[in-house]
């Protein structure tokens, strides 16, 4: 099987395990960085070249990691891929629906998968009333587009609420305000799905004078049983999303899991080192799976 990974370098943990695991199992993988292709449109049918060859019909998979910066361009390679009957591990809209705060919620909320109560507005004159909603202060603040806890704040009180939602008002950027969950106390659970199966969770615990949890952010990890509920909820929002590969953020309220966010690129590091499952593996398995039953 010949596999195109789409990443920008082969320096990137995630990235480099895939490879590997991919060449043990005996399948050709080559590293396609995605901002590097051009695809042509016309006459003829349409084509993606890397690097000035034509890689349209090289591939019989595609394992996308698109980074934030280049989301669209990425989905754009992607869904051309796709167009050439090519299998992908995450289609260009589900990567595209995941990396929006803002749709994913309202994707999962329509099907009742319990998020925090949040709120997103663009108007900058009832900032006051937008905080109330939430119940007042604290609030997190989050970028619609933000990745390893990038652009995600505490606002402990309503005047430094006002004036963070303020100036992201005045630059116009996007936001949402979440309600905060001080139950939570600063740790959220990360469950690593391929496919239609759970394959790790573990819990990620924020360090002192941090409430973000992310691993980029030094957050600690272990490897966790997760509830039924838990699980039910990450393979729900990972099918509803239509993603073959996600990490899945939960945090456990006094109302039970609700969900954060859906990673349609979710790193390896933190939690094949916190559980010691091979992730990387797992997704090889899951193309081998997918590639065979489409030749069939």
């Amino acid at each position: 099987m010949d596999i195109g990974l789409l990443s920008v370098s082969m320096n990137v943990y995630s990235t480099k395990r895939i490879a590997e695991e991919a060449e043990k199992l005996g399948h050709y993988i080559e590293l396609i960085d995605h901002t590097k292709c051009s695809v042509k449109l016309g006459s003829s049918r349409p084509k993606v070249y890397y690097l000035n060859e034509n890689v349209t019909n090289a591939f019989d998979a595609i394992i996308p990691r698109i980074g934030a910066k280049v989301t669209r361009h990425g989905a754009a390679i992607v869904k051309q891929f796709e167009m050439n009957g090519v299998f992908s591990t995450a289609k260009a809209l589900s990567i595209s629906r995941a990396r929006n705060k803002v749709r994913t919620l309202q994707i999962l909320s329509r099907k009742h998968i319990p998020i925090p109560d949040t709120l997103f507005s663009i108007n900058p004159d009832d900032i006051k009333e937008q905080i109330e909603l939430l119940g007042g202060p604290p609030v997190i603040i989050k970028l619609q587009e933000g990745t390893q806890g990038l652009g995600v704040i505490l606002a402990e009180s309503e005047k430094s609420a006002k004036s963070i939602i303020d100036t992201f008002y005045k630059m116009d950027t996007s936001i949402l305000l979440q309600k905060y969950i001080e139950e939570s106390n600063g740790e959220d659970i990360r469950i690593f799905v391929v496919g239609n199966k759970v394959i790790a969770s573990m819990k990620r615990t924020s360090p002192v004078d941090e409430f973000r949890s992310n691993v980029h952010r030094g957050g600690l990890t272990e490897g966790i049983e997760i509830t039924p509920k838990e699980k039910y909820i990450a393979l729900k929002a990972t099918e509803y999303l239509g993603l073959g590969v996600a990490g899945v953020d939960l945090i456990r309220s006094k109302k039970g899991p609700l969900l954060l966010e859906v990673n349609a690129s979710p790193g390896l590091q933190g939690i094949e080192a916190a559980t010691g499952v091979n992730i990387a593996k797992e997704i090889i398995l899951f193309v081998e799976k997918n590639v065979q039953r489409k030749r069939k």
